[in-house]
């Protein structure tokens, strides 16, 4: 059949076929981008890649492009000075801190040995009189609070290790980085790749996330550093090593172990420093230097994005970390419905501060010119009628047959220790059902397993989306009956479907997997409602707490816990916790990921994107062999 014919696996592309698809004019060039650079001596900057990519007609010109490539080339520049007094900058840290924490360690001992000396804490003054007992009560103020002596201690010993050591080195002055945004399609990931391409080995540390992505590893860390909080205090023998090996009464080094508690409380009291610390590389790591955190699609969809972003960003971008983002929206235009504005707005000076911000002005969605200008492969397949199925069917056993391999049921592990259940799979192919990957409380955590784990995968039974719960005639028809909450229910269960069906693309995507699947309608159809103002309409004011209580399902699996019980549970699963929700009550972002994801979905159709599976997914780069490796620098050489 004609359908079936013009299927082409990406398990049996050759570097042929890759080469001949070079030929197509496009400007969503992940494939090229992300590919390494031939050699450290022979590496293209960002402006001298695109160029190069124009002149060989694989991209289109586009002067918006072209001026962010420029902008970043001129960042590039900068960064191997920043890394040379960044290394010099950590040296003088490191040392700072290791004089400063012997010290600290030092006058706690002096103080320990005063009171051994002194008897404080001998067996005398617990048979002190009655007298003195009650002097003492009453002569002790009311409104002293649990730890006041302690804080009193901790600050004491802190000044006088400022007035030794001096305060904390200061980084240096770090190059602007580049906040990008702009519409759609317009290339703002493909030119932050080139960028992130090229800073290898000019650049220690650096790392490039998306944003669901990076919300879930901030959970993950977040959670750790509690539970190891917990762990400690519930120690039956919490005491460290070298307070036991100290000359000291038992009282005496209990004493010494509760003001090292202290100190570690003082610092965790704000646990997002801590997390920011670790986020991007261990601070105990050697030879440390700048860090690039290249971050792509910023969103503020609740509340705890908007506090986890201010404090992490705001913490790295003070260290010295340089960040350079995509979102499609501009900085001042990411918090639309006003949550924790004085929060957003310290994120936002600091943001502006430290980033250039770029405007990728380009109205065109370059994705739909790979469309245009590229022979299809048919990865989708719609309508849901017997022969689209059937032609599905038929390709989903020849990708089985080609793996060589039995098709079986397995078990991926997910973050936080979790695991998740595979119905079908094969040697990096799975398969899976809209109901099974959309339709239950799973989330971003799930879909990143998936993504990594298999590099072709197949979902049937998609159906029409829309976010839209009801319309005004349907609310007001409800609230005239009893059933209110279970119109709200019905409309919640295919808006949040359809959110997580938006975000499993976005992994999909993200990882660069090839995507097979049957849907009740084309790409440009499947989602419904986009064009319509709020997507989100709800008349007669309808109170928050119908919502929570509709709400209770997403997180019912997980014992009710919401994103609040992160810290304990450790467990985000469904990633779709109320104040999530809430977020999108204004419909504005979810109109950008409904495009985002009908943008994508036609990219992932195309020879190029599916030609750069094989060489950018995860399961071939852990697969490949040395001669694979081999076969790859030569076509990057090729190919730049």
């Amino acid at each position: 059949m004609r359908g079936f014919s013009l299927i082409s696996s990406v398990l049996s592309r050759s570097l042929t076929h890759t080469r001949r698809t070079s030929e197509y004019q496009i400007n969503v060039l992940r494939f090229h981008s992300d590919l390494p650079p031939p050699s450290l001596s022979g590496r293209l900057g960002p402006y001298t890649r695109y160029k190069d990519l124009v002149e060989q007609g694989k991209l289109q010109h586009d002067s918006h492009q072209e001026k962010v490539a420029l902008e970043l080339d001129n960042l590039l520049g900068r960064l191997e000075q920043y890394e040379n007094d960044m290394e010099e900058y950590h040296l003088n840290l490191s040392k700072w801190e290791e004089t400063r924490e012997n010290e600290r360690r030092r006058l706690l001992t002096e103080e320990a040995e005063g009171k051994q000396k002194g008897g404080v804490f001998s067996s005398v003054n617990k048979h002190r009189s009655r007298f003195v007992e009650r002097w003492m009560s009453r002569t002790k103020p009311e409104n002293v609070e649990p730890g006041v002596g302690k804080w009193v201690s901790y600050l004491n010993r802190e000044r006088k290790l400022d007035s030794l050591f001096g305060r904390r080195p200061t980084a240096p002055p770090a190059p602007k980085g580049l906040y990008l945004y702009g519409n759609v399609g317009s290339g703002k990931t493909m030119l932050m790749d080139m960028f992130y391409s090229a800073t290898e080995g000019i650049v220690k540390h650096r790392r490039r996330f998306h944003f669901h992505e990076a919300m879930l590893q901030i959970h993950e860390h977040m959670h750790k550093i509690w539970k190891n909080q917990v762990e400690e205090k519930s120690l039956q023998s919490g005491i460290s090593s070298w307070i036991m090996n100290l000359p000291f009464d038992t009282k005496v080094k209990e004493w010494i172990d509760a003001e090292e508690r202290y100190n570690q409380e003082v610092y965790m009291k704000n646990i997002l420093p801590a997390v920011a610390d670790k986020f991007l590389v261990d601070w105990q790591a050697n030879q440390r230097g700048a860090s690039i955190l290249c971050f792509d699609e910023i969103q503020t969809v609740d509340v705890f994005a908007i506090v986890a972003l201010s404090g992490i960003v705001s913490r790295l971008l003070s260290t010295g970390t340089i960040l350079v983002a995509t979102s499609n929206r501009a900085p001042r235009e990411l918090n639309q419905d006003g949550m924790q504005q004085e929060i957003f707005l310290k994120f936002l000076a600091k943001l502006e501060d430290h980033c250039e911000t770029v405007p990728v002005g380009s109205e065109i969605d370059y994705r739909r010119i790979i469309a245009q200008t590229s022979i299809h492969n048919v990865h989708y397949f719609w309508p849901l009628d017997s022969i689209k199925i059937n032609e599905f069917e038929n390709v989903w056993n020849e990708v089985a047959r080609h793996s060589k391999g039995r098709i079986t049921s397995d078990t991926i592990a997910v973050m936080f220790g979790r695991t998740l259940e595979v119905p079908q799979c094969c040697n990096g192919v799975a398969r899976f059902t809209f109901e099974y990957l959309c339709g239950r409380p799973v989330g971003a955590a799930d879909y990143i397993a998936i993504a990594k784990n298999f590099h072709t995968v197949f979902i049937s039974d998609i159906p029409m989306m829309s976010m839209r719960i009801r319309d005004k005639g349907d609310n007001e028809a409800a609230a005239c009956s009893d059933d209110l909450q279970a119109v709200l229910e019905e409309g919640l269960d295919f808006a949040l479907a359809a959110r997580r069906f938006i975000t499993l693309i976005d992994e999909l995507y993200n990882y660069h997997c090839s995507l097979f699947c049957t849907a009740a309608a084309s790409i440009d159809d499947l989602f419904q409602g986009t064009e319509e103002g709020k997507l989100f309409d709800l008349e007669r004011q309808v109170k928050l707490s119908a919502f929570h209580n509709c709400f209770q399902f997403e997180t019912e699996t997980q014992g009710g816990k919401l994103r609040r019980n992160v810290l304990e549970s450790g467990d985000v699963s469904s990633g779709g916790a109320p104040a999530g929700i809430i977020s999108m009550l204004s419909g504005e972002e979810e109109m950008f990921a409904f495009r985002r994801a009908v943008s994508r979905l036609i990219e992932m159709q195309t020879p190029l994107y599916l030609g750069g599976v094989r060489y950018l997914h995860p399961y071939f780069q852990k697969h490949q062999s040395c001669d694979t490796k081999k076969e790859i620098t030569s076509l990057s050489n090729q190919l730049l």
